[in-house]
């Protein structure tokens, strides 16, 4: 399909659109109001931290959902999700495919191995498999390699969600959403709204340019960042460098 048509049949105004199930009801269903919204985000909340709050031993994992299998930043990410699972964190990833494949693989294969080759009390001291994905119109998209999951109708429910509790949180190379993740964790640990949690980007590559920018732009040149707040991320190149980091950090138990 030529650009033009492609533009003739997704730009549309939006009246053109067409309309939802809720939308064609909007008279008649009570779902459809923003008393009833209020509740379900609420309800959201609820079940999110419900969930949470068994997840004692934590790290958090964002990165493409485009990452290919065999591909370097894939592996690392298994790598690094098998690492942490066999030391007892439970991995947390979005539970779609892509770098958040590879980590819940990595851990899921941790549980496999020890399944298989280990005494029955060893399970318990391995890190599980966890997704908190999103609900979509015709599928769940969530990957195979998931043990535990939640699943949330809201973005930003489900984005507070993956922010929350962990004990480090881990960025291989992506797009806008893995870029939107990093800056907000960030911004929470500058204005001290959380703890200093190691913030571990993962791909020297990728992040060098972003991390040179920030500081000859964004700090030197125009004074939008201060010198200390270019401390708040380490980057690393593998996920040896970057299981190091999370075994010397402490545990994260506030509420």
């Amino acid at each position: 399909m030529t650009p033009s048509l492609q533009q003739e049949k997704y730009n549309v105004p939006a009246k053109q659109l067409p309309l939802t199930p809720h939308e064609k009801l909007k008279d008649k269903d009570f779902r459809s109001s923003f008393h009833w919204r209020v509740f379900r985000i609420i309800a959201e909340f609820v079940d999110g931290w419900q969930f949470l709050a068994d997840l004692k031993k934590s790290v958090t994992f964002f990165g493409s959902a485009r990452t290919q299998e065999g591909t370097q930043w894939y592996e690392e990410a298994r790598k690094l999700g098998h690492l942490l699972a066999k030391d007892g964190y439970d991995v947390i990833t979005g539970g779609g495919p892509g770098v958040m494949e590879a980590a819940n693989r990595g851990a899921w294969e941790a549980n496999e191995e020890t399944t298989n080759n280990g005494s029955p009390n060893d399970s318990d001291k391995i890190g599980k498999s966890i997704g908190l994905n999103i609900k979509l119109p015709l599928e769940q998209r969530i990957n195979k390699y998931v043990d535990k999951s939640v699943a949330f109708h809201y973005f930003f429910v489900r984005k507070v969600m993956l922010s929350y509790y962990a004990q480090a949180y881990i960025y291989f190379p992506g797009g806008y959403g893995t870029m939107d993740e990093v800056f907000e964790l960030l911004t929470l640990i500058q204005t001290k709204k959380v703890p200093p949690i190691p913030v571990i980007l993962i791909g020297k590559d990728f992040w060098g340019t972003l991390a040179s920018w920030l500081e000859n732009e964004v700090c030197e040149k125009h004074h939008a960042l201060d010198h200390e707040d270019l401390l708040l991320y380490k980057i690393v190149d593998s996920a040896e460098e970057a299981f190091e980091i999370i075994k010397n950090s402490p545990v994260r138990n506030e509420f």
